[in-house]
């Protein structure tokens, strides 16, 4: 003969374990839910950091090998004196792009305010490249040139009055004059001549001199 109590506790029992299966279940759904979405976002933010540094790589090498090719356009001046003197000099380029200057160099950065020429060129006696515009470049380009330089080391970046040219690049004994900002030979220019071959004196600091 049945037990109706013993029939009861089965099914209460039978009920409970079918609630802790239920349970169970929406457990492992939710857990996948969260670390397999977890798992598809760390997945995607590898994916984008390889893409991001491969990109970076890239252009990396794709501008030292342009940096390894001569620079299309630039003018070259030889046999140019490096006595520092404490009288004003006239040069032949504008700017100068060596010769006889100032004892005390420019502190290498961005300036908003033309830079003393026979300063600017002992910076670059010490491997400064040093990029000038006219003031009347519109602020966009002055805008490239910012980014351009950045917080690069041995780079001076200032407006220059009595340049004709929108924009020069002058490395010691070196320089090309561009028509933009985005002209595509500045940074590869940066990455020859910044404290080049060319320098006569190697290491020697951007800092401790002057500003302007």
């Amino acid at each position: 003969m049945t037990n109706p109590k013993k029939q009861d506790r089965d099914a209460r029992r039978e009920q409970i374990q079918k609630l802790k299966a239920q349970q169970r279940a929406q457990e492992r759904r939710r857990n996948f839910l969260i670390y397999g979405g977890t798992g598809l976002v760390l997945l995607g933010l590898v994916v984008w950091v390889a893409v991001v540094i491969g990109g970076e790589a890239r252009k990396s090498r794709e501008l030292s090998e342009a940096a390894a090719q001569p620079v299309a356009g630039v003018q070259t001046y030889e046999d140019l004196s490096n006595r520092h003197v404490e009288t004003a000099v006239e040069y032949d380029q504008n700017p100068g792009v060596g010769g006889d200057h100032s004892p005390v160099w420019t502190n290498c950065g961005v300036y908003t305010e033309p830079v003393d020429e026979g300063r600017g060129i002992h910076s670059m006696e010490h491997g400064a490249v040093w990029i000038t515009y006219r003031p009347d470049l519109p602020q966009r380009e002055i805008n490239l040139l910012t980014d351009l330089v950045g917080e690069r080391s041995y780079v001076l970046l200032s407006p220059n009055p009595d340049q004709e040219t929108p924009v020069a690049a002058s490395a010691w004994g070196t320089q090309l004059t561009v028509d933009t900002a985005s002209d595509s030979r500045l940074a590869p220019f940066l990455a020859k001549y910044v404290q080049g071959e060319q320098t006569p004196e190697p290491g020697a600091a951007c800092t401790g001199g002057v500003d302007g």
